[in-house]
């Protein structure tokens, strides 16, 4: 538990809220030790109902925590830090997940020695498994890296990566989930063309997803031995596979995560 953070909202959409609920049900931060400010006064009941407290303006919140977690749209984020920075403490940890904003752009906005650290979290850490990659501002203490693995700890897994793997993070994690929800689509229009009806074929496809993943994380095994142990030589799901392979499938991966590199770097400019 780290009841030593008092931990601060600057935006409380649904990432906030995943956040904040994963920590006060964990205990992992205690629910009173947890506040928000959000220019919507309806997002009040989601951290009062955790045993938080709603900050009716963000000078109050920084004054009364020690960790912040920046998590309006990125296209709002100056708006945000002006609003803040004079009552921002270089003690107070700064956290940021808005997607593109670099930690210099952050130390600009609050001060050079600010401590920042930048975080790319993806949508399942609204069901407590997200995947977050996690990069410190060189003058971060262990202490502030052990209340970042803490805090996305709560929803998910944390990996510490380094400023400029960020891109690749976006791509593989921040954007993935997409991919598979894709998956499951052509999947289930493939079921239904082969005479299922779309209930079943989504009920299938959804499991099926669902369980590969949790044997993978479970098992302890790398993908590749589970794929080999699965198929058999001249069997259905060898006829899959090949015709993946036939497909490009590894190509075409590779081609759209690059994409969403790039696409994360132009929007970080």
């Amino acid at each position: 538990m780290q009841h030593d953070i008092t931990l601060g909202f600057y935006g409380f959409g649904n990432m906030g809220q995943a956040i904040a609920s994963g920590l006060a049900e964990s205990g992992a931060v205690p629910g009173e030790n947890l506040n928000a400010f959000d220019l919507d006064s309806a997002k009040s009941a989601g951290i009062e109902a955790l045993g938080g407290k709603f900050i009716n303006n963000p000078q109050e919140l920084a004054e009364t925590c020690n960790t912040l977690i920046f998590a309006t749209k990125p296209q709002d984020m100056n708006g945000a830090l002006d609003s803040i920075k004079s009552s921002f403490s270089l003690d107070t940890l700064a956290i940021s997940i808005a997607a593109g904003l670099s930690i210099s752009f952050f130390q600009e906005n609050l001060g050079s020695q600010a401590r920042v650290i930048r975080v790319m979290p993806n949508t399942p850490a609204l069901s407590s498994a997200g995947a977050a990659g996690i990069a410190l501002s060189e003058n971060c203490t262990d202490l502030d890296k052990t209340r970042a693995m803490t805090i996305f700890g709560a929803v998910g897994n944390a990996v510490v990566v380094d400023e400029n793997q960020m891109d690749a993070v976006t791509a593989l994690s921040g954007s993935g989930p997409a991919y598979y929800f894709y998956f499951v689509e052509c999947m289930v229009d493939a079921g239904v063309k082969l005479g299922l009806d779309e209930s079943q074929a989504t009920e299938l496809a959804v499991q099926t997803l669902y369980g590969a993943g949790k044997l993978l994380k479970e098992s302890g095994e790398t993908a590749s031995t589970l794929r080999e142990r699965v198929t058999s030589k001249g069997g259905t799901t060898h006829a899959a596979l090949e015709s993946f392979r036939n497909e490009g499938l590894g190509a075409l991966v590779n081609n759209a995560l690059l994409a969403a590199a790039d696409r994360s770097k132009e929007l970080g400019r």
